[in-house]
């Protein structure tokens, strides 16, 4: 398992560690990012290569260099586009910016592998640049080989190093914390979608620095400043603090962080909820003891593929056939649950009487067959409608239920029709599983809750049917989650305040 190291940067120490990144194409707008940032932290780092003309970096900096920051640390960066980034000048002109950027008040800077290698005897040190230099290596296609330490050059030519690199797999953010807990003055930087958890968690292993965007990201998978700090804590997270995640391929669009995070931030728990972006089970079942986690949630596709890496499982979700829920137990052993059905039952039961009804699930993965399930023990007749006609009769044989292909939906009636797929989830809101004509019912819901209401649910209201929002059933299986994994009441209101503010912004 990772360890956490004693703080051992340069830059400073608690939140100082968190570096908000100022990036923009005027002055005007970074101005107003640097002090926005500034609100968060003390470090921030000046994308200079971002802004879209020299005036812009000469306004900037002569701004800069009237201020009384006094407390705060600048690094200045005018990365190259052979280094990725871009700024479009050579290497003469980079240097110039640089040494601007000492005069203005930076007392760090950004010095890319590629530029180094390009100086005369290699040497940052010539030049009347910041008096602190990152050195820094991006490799944006993969994470490669890796060093067992990494330590400054003994020639002084860097007071840090810095390595960032596209994290493919989850065992690539490993590699990339590993380094940084066995490393002096070293930041590491998982990017990638895939490597988000391994950024919040930088700071717990060691890293001197976490990366956090002021405005726009300048790098995949980076998380906003706000959100790094208040909703994920990540300058606090020690190796006491819990950790969970969800895992599911998309991810980015879950909420689940939001509402698991907002709870543990109400209830000041030390406690964290990460979304992995999961393509291979394997490689983030072998991450789990190396992220120390002891809980997570899973979505889309994996709630079926899930069950064989279990060791046990309770009996209801064994019978379902498909997992939402995972307790990590100390010994290193899964244990799965399912809360989606308690989710689509409470979300139904507020709003049409169960028993006896006819209630049509669209779909067959896991949480059609927990819907499914659940409806079938509150007393409803259940029939099941897919894309693959397969899947339905396999559902629906499981759940004692009836297959219905998909063309008798434009002549049977039912009292209510549940979408289980995720056709219309955000960012395809303009996209309805079934048509108009295909909704004969009193009653449809929608279990997607991103958007609040879906193209389905439009569709549903235009005919004069009642529209449910997946929205109760998320939420309600969530709350579940966090009673089995904390043994305690969740922040509800808290919970629920924070997803529902989220769902009408968007």
């Amino acid at each position: 398992m990772l360890r956490t190291s004693p703080s051992r940067s340069p830059f400073g120490l608690c939140e100082n560690r968190i570096c908000a990144v100022a990036a923009c194409g005027t002055a005007e707008e970074m101005k107003r990012q640097i002090r926005q940032g500034l609100q968060e932290t003390s470090t921030i780092e000046l994308r200079l290569d971002w802004l879209e003309n020299d005036a812009e970096r000469r306004e900037l900096l002569g701004w800069l260099g009237k201020q009384s920051f006094e407390e705060a640390t600048f690094i200045a960066t005018c990365r190259r586009r052979v280094a990725g980034g871009e700024f479009k000048g050579d290497i003469q002109a980079e240097l110039f910016w640089l040494m601007e950027a000492r005069r203005a008040g930076c007392s760090w800077c950004d010095v890319e592998i590629e530029t180094e290698r390009e100086l005369p005897d290699q040497s940052i040190r010539e030049y009347a640049v910041p008096q602190h230099v990152l050195l820094s290596m991006h490799d944006f296609e993969r994470t490669p080989e890796l060093p067992p330490s990494v330590s400054c050059p003994q020639c002084g030519e860097a007071d840090a190093v810095k390595i960032a690199a596209n994290a493919k797999t989850i065992s690539d953010s490993v590699r990339l914390l590993e380094l940084a807990r066995r490393s002096r003055g070293f930041v590491s930087v998982p990017m990638g979608e895939v490597g988000l958890p391994g950024r919040i968690l930088a700071l717990r292993e060691g890293s001197a620095l976490a990366y956090a965007p002021v405005g726009d990201s300048t790098a995949p998978g980076q998380v906003g400043l706000r959100e790094l700090k208040h909703l994920y804590r990540g300058h606090l997270l020690t190796q006491k603090s819990e950790v969970y995640g969800v895992i599911g391929d998309p991810i980015r669009h879950s909420l689940s962080p939001l509402m698991h995070n907002t709870g543990f931030v109400a209830r000041n728990r030390d406690a964290v909820y990460l979304p992995f972006l999961v393509k291979e089970l394997k490689d983030f079942v072998d991450a789990i003891p190396e992220f120390g986690i002891r809980g997570f949630s899973v979505t889309i596709p994996h709630k079926q593929k899930i069950l064989k890496y279990l060791t046990d499982c309770e009996p209801l979700a064994a019978k379902i056939g498909a997992v939402n829920t995972v307790v990590v137990r100390k010994t290193g052993s899964l244990y799965g649950c399912n809360t989606d059905y308690v989710g689509a039952l409470r979300a139904l039961e507020r709003k049409m009487k169960l028993r006896g009804s006819r209630v049509l699930v669209f779909g067959a993965g896991g949480s059609a067959r927990a819907a499914a399930f659940a409806l079938a023990r509150a007393g409803a007749q259940v029939f099941v409608s897919a894309r693959r006609d397969s899947a339905a009769k396999e559902l629906a044989r499981a759940a004692d239920g009836e297959a219905i292909p998909r063309r008798a939906l434009r002549s049977e009636r039912f009292d209510a029709v549940l979408n289980a797929t995720p056709v219309g989830m955000h960012p395809h809101e303009s996209v309805s599983p079934l048509t108009a004509q295909e909704l004969r019912c009193n009653l449809v819901m929608d279990l997607i809750y991103s958007p609040l209401e879906t193209r389905l649910l439009k569709l549903a209201k235009k005919r004069g049917i009642a529209a449910v929002s997946g929205l109760e059933m998320f939420l309600a299986q969530g709350f579940a989650q966090w009673e089995i994994w904390t043994n305690t009441r969740p922040p509800e209101t808290a919970m629920r305040k924070a997803v529902l503010a989220k769902l009408k912004s968007r």
